[in-house]
């Protein structure tokens, strides 16, 4: 049962908006002048919904400064952004005056501009406190900020943001966020300075919100007007009040896709980006879509060419099994299963005006220029690793962030598709919605404690915990000042986890009685990595397999492993001197892994699988062979080398006090970090 185009009449106003907007010199919108004005006297968030400009901010900021002689650093969350970022800077200001520090890559490190992972930024600033110096930057951009209250990374911004030098202006570049006053407040207070707030609410390219109806008419969301309970549209309330949750007629357990695209083709509504709830969903949607909109020869022939010239440096993408699928029917699609460098394929056709629609997860939200004029999506909850939960308005507002480019549309358009996951009266009460608020994730963790530890005394440490954000905003809700006085000491929440952290390194031989670091201390500090405690014994103790770098690499993919996994494999998968290699480390590390777990502390199992996998890559075993054979998406795995690779470096630079074991790592390094886990212009050892 094929769905037949249509739109409801109040629609026709809509779609004669849709156009490309006529081209125009730029003019920089009144947020992006403040804002750069601000950063002359004070520190500076900035907030803004998705694509309104705010990288024009940081290059105006970022060029002030080094028009000044001075250097400035950038630092984002994601490799893949910090990598554009690099490219987009230099083609401003000269290849030779830009740098990038990913961990995978370390090039011009001393260049005045550089771009990187705000890891490395802290990293440098716990390495500055140890020696007494001050940061060798005069501006510190922070993109993303609003990851200050991402559940696992938070920390580092976090931490970042306390330990900055006042003399180091700070810009904030952020999605629009609840409270952004009480981010700004919070610096203001602990780093002495002014820190402003500039906020833009509206979208640089107005948000159309509809529903379409299973029989292929496209419906407004909301009733023209309408106020409450009457918010939705008619015919969308009459969909809502049903018995049955109405959906389009699915195919292969999928929603007709095909089907679907007809409908937006109809309406002059793509390219679109669809928003589906798992890789696998996203992977067969594709063979759904092979005529739903017809190429011309001109345009197969333009994808053709890019794609040729984006894989032809890597056997691995020239034969990818989704090829066909860009080249034949202009559709892709984008998740964490796939290599990195068949991401970067597809997002470059599709910022090229190349694809008419991608099957995306929620990575495209996050971080990757991927913009499209319709956004469509079948769920209006998200999986949270544990339990699928609801959305909240931030998420959904990232999510439509990418409907309508700037420059390129008059106007974007958020497709809600109705289904048995699909709550539209929550949809609706969402887009309407304020974002949600920032909170605090700082936490204790052994390599913050040993860090701080470098250059700071206990009492010292206790006064840095007062300044986080989660003891601000709770004195801040104190109503009166006995109150307050008595949620000053909700530092001692952390306080106590850094004193339980702090007496296990005394009893393990990391911290002395005078609370200072030992030589052991002082070595270890340096692994930045999960579980740094687990590493440092292993070459206290003399545990890892010096001399051979594929065992090396293997061991360290059980350290960096955070799934449980199936370790049922067939025995010629698992060779012999590396299941005896893993399984005498983790009997000598028992001990020292029982401690720790009397103490309060998680100690991660060891599995074979990701050893065996990543031995067999350093080995060098056909990459498509491991993937099939071991049972791994090729993303997952490069996923699992690059976070090896990361772990390896930590031990790479202990060269003075483990010279074999430094060795062996960086040699481990080179047999990982190879293409398609890298492409060739990032491989070999550049991060160390």
């Amino acid at each position: 049962m094929h769905m037949s185009p249509g739109a409801d009449p109040q629609l026709k106003a809509v779609f004669t908006g849709i156009g490309v907007p006529r081209n125009r010199p730029f003019t920089p919108d009144r947020f992006q002048t403040e804002a750069v004005a601000v950063m002359a006297e004070s520190d500076c968030l900035v907030t803004a919904p998705t694509g309104a400009g705010k990288t024009w901010i940081a290059v105006e900021t970022i060029r002030r400064t080094f028009e000044r002689g001075g250097r400035s650093w950038y630092a984002s969350p994601l490799k893949a952004l910090t990598n554009s970022k690099l490219i987009e800077f230099s083609e401003i200001f000269g290849p030779d005056n830009v740098g990038i520090l990913t961990g995978d890559r370390k090039e011009s490190p001393d260049a005045p501009i550089i771009v990187g992972t705000t890891e490395i930024l802290r990293n440098q600033l716990y390495d500055a406190m140890h020696q007494g110096i001050s940061l060798n930057t005069d501006l510190v951009v922070l993109d993303e900020a609003h990851f200050l209250g991402d559940e696992e990374r938070g920390v580092v911004w976090e931490e970042t943001m306390i330990y900055l030098p006042p003399r180091i202006p700070l810009l904030m570049l952020s999605a629009t966020v609840g409270n952004a006053g009480a981010i700004a407040d919070w610096l203001t207070t602990i780093r002495g300075r002014p820190c402003r707030v500039v906020a833009e609410t509206q979208r640089p390219v107005p948000l159309y919100p509809m529903v379409l109806h299973p029989s292929g008419t496209l419906l407004p969301l909301k009733a023209k007007g309408g106020r409450g309970a009457r918010t939705l549209h008619k015919r969308v309330a009459g969909l809502v009040a049903g018995k049955r949750k109405p959906e389009p007629h699915r195919r292969r357990g999928l929603p007709p896709f095909g089907d679907i695209l007809r409908v937006l083709k109809a309406f002059d509504l793509l390219p679109a980006i669809f928003f589906l709830k798992s890789r696998s969903d996203c992977d067969a949607a594709l063979s759904l879509c092979h005529g739903a909109v017809n190429l011309s020869d001109a345009k197969k022939a333009r994808i053709f060419e890019r794609v040729k010239t984006l894989t032809g440096s890597s056997p691995h993408l020239v034969r990818h099994r989704q090829r066909i699928h860009l080249e034949q029917a202009g559709v892709g699609a984008h998740h964490s299963g796939h290599l990195p460098g068949w991401k970067l394929v597809v997002e470059s056709l599709m910022s090229e005006g190349l694809l008419t629609a991608v099957f995306a997860t929620s990575t495209v939200a996050a971080g990757v220029n991927f913009p499209a004029r319709t956004m469509v999506f079948f769920n209006s909850d998200r999986f949270n690793g544990t339990e699928f939960i609801p959305l909240d308005a931030t998420q959904l507002h990232q999510m439509t962030g990418r409907a309508g480019r700037r420059g390129m549309d008059k106007i974007g358009f958020a497709l809600a598709v109705p289904g048995r996951y699909m709550d539209l009266q929550l949809v609706a009460r969402l887009l309407s919605s304020r974002p949600g608020k920032v909170i605090s994730r700082i936490r204790i963790n052994f390599s913050l404690v040993l860090n701080l530890l470098l250059s700071h005394t206990p009492a010292q440490v206790e006064e840095l915990l007062k300044r986080s954000f989660a003891t601000w905003l709770l004195v801040s809700k104190a109503a009166d000042s006995r109150r307050k006085s008595r949620m000053a000491g909700i530092h001692e929440v952390l306080w106590e986890d850094f004193v339980r952290h702090l007496d296990f390194l005394k009893e393990t031989g990391f911290v002395g009685d005078d609370d200072r670091l030992t030589a052991d201390g002082l070595w270890a500090s340096q692994l930045r990595v999960d579980q740094p405690l687990l590493v440092a014994e292993c070459l206290r103790q003399g545990l890892l397999p010096d001399g051979d770098a594929a065992r090396m690499a293997g061991v360290f993919a059980c350290l960096v492993n955070e799934r449980e996994t199936d370790d049922r494999m067939e025995g010629r998968l698992v060779p012999n001197r590396l299941k005896k290699t893993v399984v005498r480390i983790q009997k000598k590390l028992s001990g020292f892994a029982r401690h720790m777990k009397s103490r309060g502390f998680d100690v991660r199992q060891f599995y074979l699988r990701p050893a065996a996998m990543t031995h067999a890559w350093a080995s060098g075993y056909p990459w498509e062979t491991i993937a099939r054979e071991y049972g791994m998406a090729e993303g997952n795995l490069a996923m699992l080398m690059m976070r090896t690779a990361d772990n390896l470096r930590h031990t790479a630079n202990l060269i003075d006090v483990f010279p074999d074991a430094a060795a062996t790592a960086r040699e481990a390094i080179g047999l990982i970090m190879k293409t398609p886990v890298v492409e060739e212009t990032d491989e070999g050892d550049a991060g160390l």
